[in-house]
């Protein structure tokens, strides 16, 4: 008994010498002892999250035939329908969002809230509804901005989500399931989370507290109230959360927003390198310690700019700007959230010793030979224009990757890309944005042509 005394004074002493601890100590019992809650917190911070409903109107198809007076006679189709036009219904689903500038009526959601939505309506804590005008989006990283016309309206503060540590508290808050909005705590389960196929940008915030369907777009918050990470996807077997949700770091989102706000879309670029995982297999190889972490440089392309700052075939990617990497999508990551002409500062080892260089990130080029950055299932495949424009040609290929455990080889030339025609690099790229979860290509090899699904 007095032990469990000591244990409940214990935690009492660290939650009131918390730099939270006015946020977490403002309530008190019957008796006037105060007792930990998030309740003062969640009204600063609840009136800015807020529901999304969309609208959009699908268009079914009609039998021609319908037109002609002597088949409805024969068939008895009555004759006061019109069949002139196809019918159309309108939908809706229902998500969740952030008020992130309270002035300019900016709120941020995922892309795929409001993804083919003809209309799109924002309803706030108070119940006020407006109807939103979409700024852009951005599908590689699934986020997009709204703006709504209002007043008085609630921003959340945002917080540098680099230095949010495995273990920390942190607080969801959505819209699941459209029930309303719903609060829900957990802490942070990992971090840089990448290569689940969800996005083409992934690094991840994993937590455990409760996401569902209805939570996307909604607020990932740490214990001051301070956003860290939009809600975008769960990992739910059995259809809800089993303990494994998933958000975007505001840090990524908020580059790509800004980016938004200022050209009305994203403009990444690239640094014109080839990547690859470390398998055991290459840590023997280059020598490295048991254990190494990083990303290795498969090949670095003539005239870019990682060939201007000295980037060789070999070195290992440890950081950017500061940032541990371990993993080819976590680097994908890092960089695409730079805007083109940004410099980047990487940390690399190189025969045993650490070294720095500063790239900058500049336009992708008319022919790159790294191009993971055309989409995350093609990372360690390097693509050149074909000539006359009748495609992309495979220039390089890591041997663990993918694409090349789905049969794709040095020197095949891609026609089309998710049935849609490929001309050059540009075309390439765009067919690529249809499917972020799996890619289909068209191959041409031998004066034979064939199908490549990759997933």
């Amino acid at each position: 008994m007095k032990g469990r005394l000591l244990n409940a004074c214990f935690l009492m002493l660290v939650v009131l010498c918390s730099p939270y601890a006015a946020a977490v100590l403002p309530a008190t019992d019957i008796s006037g002892k105060p007792f930990p809650s998030l309740s003062p917190m969640l009204k600063q911070v609840s009136p800015a999250v807020v529901n999304i409903s969309t609208f959009s109107r699908q268009q079914y198809s009609y039998n021609p035939l319908l037109n002609d007076p002597f088949f409805r006679r024969f068939f008895n189709v009555p004759e006061q329908r019109q069949y002139s036009q196809p019918s159309r219904k309108k939908q809706q689903s229902a998500g969740s969002g952030v008020i992130v500038d309270a002035e300019g009526g900016i709120v941020m959601t995922n892309y795929h809230v409001i993804k083919g939505a003809d209309e799109v309506q924002v309803s706030l804590y108070d119940g006020r509804s407006y109807q939103a005008q979409i700024i852009g989006a951005d599908p590689e990283l699934d986020i997009a901005v709204l703006s709504i016309e209002s007043n008085g309206l609630v921003e959340v503060g945002i917080a540098d989500s680099n230095k949010l540590e495995v273990g920390d508290f942190v607080v969801a808050i959505g819209n699941p399931f459209g029930l309303g909005q719903t609060v829900t705590t957990g802490i942070v389960s990992a971090l840089g989370r990448s290569g689940l196929g969800i996005e083409g940008y992934e690094n991840f915030i994993q937590t455990d507290a409760s996401i569902n369907p209805g939570n996307s777009g909604g607020a990932l918050v740490n214990l001051a109230g301070e956003l860290v990470g939009i809600n975008t996807a769960i990992i739910a077997p059995s259809g809800g959360n089993v303990g494994i949700g998933f958000a975007i770091p505001i840090n990524m989102a908020r580059a790509s927003m800004q980016q938004i706000l200022k050209h009305g879309e994203v403009r990444r670029g690239q640094i014109g390198i080839g990547i690859q995982e470390i398998t055991p297999d290459l840590r023997r190889a280059f020598n490295l310690s048991n254990g190494q972490t990083g990303v290795l440089v498969s090949n670095v392309a003539q005239s870019s700019p990682a060939a201007d700052a000295g980037l060789q075939s070999g070195d290992i990617i440890l950081s950017v700007d500061g940032q541990s990497v371990s993993s080819s999508g976590q680097l994908r990551s890092l960089i695409g959230i730079k805007a083109v002409g940004e410099p980047v500062t990487l940390l690399l080892l190189r025969d045993g010793k650490k070294l720095t260089r500063q790239v900058k990130v500049a336009e992708p080029q008319a022919s790159a030979a790294a191009n993971g950055y055309l989409h995350g299932l093609l990372e360690g495949v390097g693509f050149d224009n074909a000539a006359n424009k009748q495609g992309v040609v495979v220039s390089n290929l890591a041997p663990n990757s993918a694409a090349a455990f789905h049969g794709l080889r040095p020197g095949d030339l891609i026609v089309a890309a998710n049935r849609r025609r490929v001309y050059d690099l540009e075309s390439f790229r765009k067919a690529l944005q249809r499917s972020p979860n799996s890619v289909l290509l068209r191959v041409e090899r031998g004066g034979g042509s064939f199908f490549v699904v990759i997933r």
